[in-house]
């Protein structure tokens, strides 16, 4: 999955989402790779954070080679619950990579390892509770409005973090990869002095609005066979 993703990105596979009728699942805006440069791709091994470490070490139980561990500590900015150790044990056990709602900590050590671990940033101080676990600790995790569960495949890059469903991953992939070409030969005909708006007849939208206000860009988009949008 991850060597399929290598020439795509995030805002591609979020826009095969719009076109093949998928709800696209972003994280919340802010997540980032605490390596730069760092991309993810695999399914997802969803788990609840509470205060512990202990069930991450049951999580990784459970984990297949490529996973990515999906952490649900509920967004909170007053601790880090994931540092090194989690992390050099997450790798041990064929975890391809960690995806936060929440912070890390160790940043320094984070980035030797070379395991890409994404998260809305870095706090000195660890967990100082401990709550009462739910029976869906190890089956699903909250991501802002998002539930993500092993069913779901993990997208990560500098862009950000996009949860889509597994079975629906080749299409996608491949959706994004047909997108990806159609903007790449439109950059390079705007490179060498064809607009983008000719390319796209946008007079002739603009004509066509006039008179279907409908119409939309994206269905003009979709007849003359242009990307920009999805």
């Amino acid at each position: 999955m991850l060597k399929r993703f290598a020439e795509l990105s995030t805002p591609l596979l979020a826009d095969a989402c719009v076109r093949l009728g998928v709800e696209p699942r972003p994280a919340p805006a802010g997540i980032a790779p605490v390596a730069a440069g760092s991309r993810i791709a695999g399914r997802a091994l969803p788990v609840r954070h509470y205060g512990s470490v202990d069930v991450f070490l049951e999580a990784y139980g459970a984990a297949g080679p490529g996973d990515v561990l999906v952490i649900d500590n509920d967004g909170r900015t007053d601790e880090a619950c994931v540092g090194d150790l989690a992390v050099l044990e997450a790798r041990a056990a064929g975890v391809a990579g960690v995806v936060v709602w929440g912070l890390h900590r160790d940043t320094p050590e984070l980035v030797e390892i070379g395991l890409p671990v994404f998260s809305y940033g870095a706090l000195p101080l660890g967990p100082l509770r401990l709550d009462e676990r739910e029976p869906e600790a190890l089956v699903t995790a909250r991501f802002g409005p998002h539930l993500v569960g092993a069913g779901d495949a993990v997208f990560g890059d500098a862009d950000g973090v996009l949860f889509v469903p597994g079975d629906r991953v080749d299409e996608l992939l491949e959706t994004a990869a047909g997108i990806a070409r159609t903007e790449r030969a439109q950059a390079d005909r705007i490179r060498s002095g064809d607009t983008l708006r000719r390319q796209t007849a946008f007079d002739e939208y603009l004509a066509r609005r006039a008179a279907d206000p409908s119409y939309s860009f994206r269905q003009h988009l979709r007849r003359v066979g242009g990307a920009i949008e999805e």
